[in-house]
């Protein structure tokens, strides 16, 4: 496209901004719509990136990135399996777990709740990643002697549902007891609560329970068997690679999984909700993109006497086309980036000041997460301007179609 379409089409387009009629309105409400809908688009593609990586961080905050068990059986040797995994390129930490749900009862009533055992050196290291302790120590779950009452690590959801705070005692009942001659009886036992924490996911601060491995294997009555090994190894998105090299490694029995597959479902659907709201949104821009097609026509019914005067002059039927074309970009591209604008300061106010609240009961989360990724700005843009480009094609086909002599011979 050469200087004389650029500065013919940019004189219709002011031209039509002078004049105080319809075309002159219809043209700044094709240019708001293809704003609005760039601006809710890169603002709910944000939240949505924001919301899967939040959860990412949460659950990998809680979870092992690669989880290690035995088939048919907890693990006897774990401590020989976990000296043969350390040797694995990639793997960072190996600890031992136990893992078991119980019922919980305490002054404010009875909950349904997760129990999990860790390895005292993590709490010793300062408890769990991920996890933000809001009351006690974590050193408090590795204290006492075996006459006292254990002390345990309760989420501050549950903490508040149940009345409980550091230093009152729960009872803790579960399914895992021992045999007698009437069945399986259920283990119950009191504890102390140690600590409180806080993740930022209702789910797990309201049914998750910390207790040291060795007070776990004692209430369980497991002797030196854990449930499994959780690993954390140094790149996440290769996880199940690492995860296959163990498997390679150790063999039948044993099976590994990462959090890739632990968590499938979850983030496929996340990553399915992204991108059908991309294209439902997208329907907002398509329908501005019509309003440019409109304006076009409109332009094209008051230039029908310039659009002749150029093509008596030798204006052929390209250039004609690649005028009207530009006067259709330069709409949407007006309306794009003044969508992308507002979309990325709206996103940073959400992002700074948080004042949209959601139930976390339902949506694991109490606030909406924002992050914007450069690939998905340059997707929006593009997919707006080509949209826009696309709706002038046939209103521009349709200028240079004119015939010069039908257009001046009533002038």
């Amino acid at each position: 496209m050469g200087f004389f379409e650029t500065f013919v089409a940019l004189r219709f387009l002011k031209g039509v901004r002078r004049q105080k009629g319809f075309i002159s309105l219809s043209t700044f409400i094709s240019m708001a719509g293809v704003s609005l809908g760039v601006m809710a688009l890169i603002v709910v593609i944000g939240v949505m990136t924001g919301y899967t990586q939040e959860m990412k961080e949460k659950i990998l905050g809680i979870s092992a990135h690669i989880l290690l068990l035995k088939g048919g059986a907890p693990f006897t040797e774990h401590e020989q399996v976990a000296q043969k995994v350390r040797i694995v390129t990639g793997v960072k930490e190996v600890h031992p777990f136990i893992y078991t749900q119980v019922m919980v009862s305490g002054e404010g009533g009875l909950s349904g709740g997760v129990l999990r055992g860790i390895d005292p050196a993590i709490l010793a290291a300062g408890g769990p990643r991920g996890v933000k302790l809001r009351q006690g120590d974590w050193r408090e779950l590795t204290a006492g002697g075996p006459e006292e009452a254990p002390a345990i690590a309760v989420g501050n959801e549950m903490a508040q549902k149940l009345k409980l705070s550091v230093g009152d005692y729960l009872n803790i009942i579960s399914p895992l007891g021992g045999s007698t001659a009437l069945g399986r009886r259920p283990n119950m036992k009191a504890f102390k609560v140690g600590a409180v924490f806080h993740t930022g996911m209702y789910e797990f601060d309201s049914g998750l329970m910390f207790l040291s491995l060795p007070r776990m294997q004692e209430f369980l009555g497991l002797g030196n068997k854990v449930t499994g090994l959780e690993l954390q190894v140094a790149d996440i998105h290769a996880s199940d690679k690492v995860a296959r090299t163990i498997d390679d490694l150790l063999g039948s029995p044993f099976y590994s999984k990462d959090w890739q597959k632990l968590h499938r479902s979850l983030f496929l659907a996340l990553q399915m909700q992204k991108v059908v709201l991309f294209i439902i949104l997208s329907l907002i821009i398509l329908v501005a993109a019509l309003g440019i097609a409109s304006t076009l026509f409109m332009m094209i019914l008051r230039k029908t006497k310039d659009i002749a005067i150029l093509k008596s002059m030798g204006a052929n039927t390209v250039s004609i086309i690649q005028i009207f074309l530009m006067n259709g970009f330069i709409i949407g591209a007006v309306g794009t980036s003044l969508g992308t604008l507002g979309g990325l300061v709206l996103c940073e106010l959400l992002k700074k000041y948080q004042f949209i609240k959601i139930p976390k009961d339902i949506y694991y989360l109490d606030t909406l997460p924002v992050q914007i990724q450069g690939l998905d700005i340059f997707f929006i843009v593009t997919a707006a301007l080509a949209i826009t480009i696309i709706a002038s094609v046939y209103p521009s086909w349709k200028a240079a179609r004119q015939d010069p002599v039908e257009a001046i011979r009533y002038e």
